[in-house]
């Protein structure tokens, strides 16, 4: 499969919660998650070596409409409400 869309997000999680973060973020990859899904092609969590509570996330998808549509569901906006709640304090998003 070929990644025509794709984003990457820096999330700064809130002191000392950067495992935390990741491990949330790594819960889209569970089964039923939205990076499991066949047109998530990519899904790449890393952290910053310097700034241990600085995550970074990129994913690639087979189409904008994939994502949007996956991201739509309720196992993507869990995920999405677990970041927005405790664990992430800021978020810079990009296309």
């Amino acid at each position: 499969m070929i990644a025509t869309h794709g984003f990457h997000a820096t999330l700064t999680a809130r002191l000392g919660m950067g495992d935390r973060l990741v491990e949330l973020l790594l819960t889209g990859l569970d089964e039923g998650g939205p990076a499991a899904s066949e047109h998530c092609v990519v899904h790449l969590v890393s952290r910053s070596a310097s700034a241990p509570d600085v995550v970074h996330i990129i994913e690639g998808w087979t189409s904008e409409e994939d994502h949007h549509r996956v991201f739509a569901g309720a196992a993507a906006q869990a995920v999405v409400a677990g970041i927005d709640g405790p664990p992430a304090e800021e978020l810079q998003y990009s296309d």
